[in-house]
């Protein structure tokens, strides 16, 4: 793989599974996640199709000397794929997933430790290296995910909320525990 195929792709968080592997359907499990791209992002979406024009070049071999007229691409329209969810309107999403963690980094590109901060929701930055897969005559471009940037919060996914966000720092009350 080149680095022409690896791109950093900046978006909000979905489906975060950054911090645990996960099987899906008894498959080996991976650390995963699905990266929302407003369709307005021209750069991001531009240097995206270059890393998958890029890996289909790289993958040729894989494909038996051409490349195939319906060669599945992982950047997807979230008003085609995910009709039903709002969060993906107007919005283009690749899944990208690896058998190795993620390093998971802060603005600061600190390591961040506590699990909380990272959730499907956030905004930040995840690298992604595009590359051609062959297996079973499923042939395509798959997005390997790197590590991931926490930029700034957003408003959780999934419906579960952060407990500093329920609840407020109380004063010490000696009457409420007596």
């Amino acid at each position: 793989m080149s680095k022409n195929t690896k791109v950093v792709i900046p978006g909000r968080l979905s489906y975060a599974n950054v911090w645990e592997a996960k099987s899906i359907n008894g498959s080996d499990p991976k650390f995963s996640v699905s990266i929302i791209i407003p369709k307005n992002d021209k750069k991001a979406v531009a240097a995206i199709q270059k890393a998958i024009d890029e890996a289909k070049k790289e993958g040729i071999s894989k494909f038996g000397g051409k490349i195939p007229k319906n060669l599945k691409t992982p950047l997807r329209d979230g008003d085609i794929d995910r009709v039903d969810d709002p969060s993906y309107k107007n919005s283009y999403f690749i899944n990208a997933n690896s058998k190795d963690a993620p390093q998971i980094v802060d603005a600061k590109v600190q390591p961040i430790l506590d699990r909380s901060e990272v959730y499907s929701g956030c905004y930040g930055k995840v690298s992604v290296t595009f590359y051609a897969f062959n297996v079973n005559g499923n042939r395509g471009i798959a997005a390997g995910l790197g590590n991931v940037q926490k930029l700034r919060d957003g408003e959780s996914l999934g419906g579960h909320s952060r407990a500093e966000d329920d609840f407020e720092i109380e004063e010490d009350d000696d009457d409420f525990m007596s």
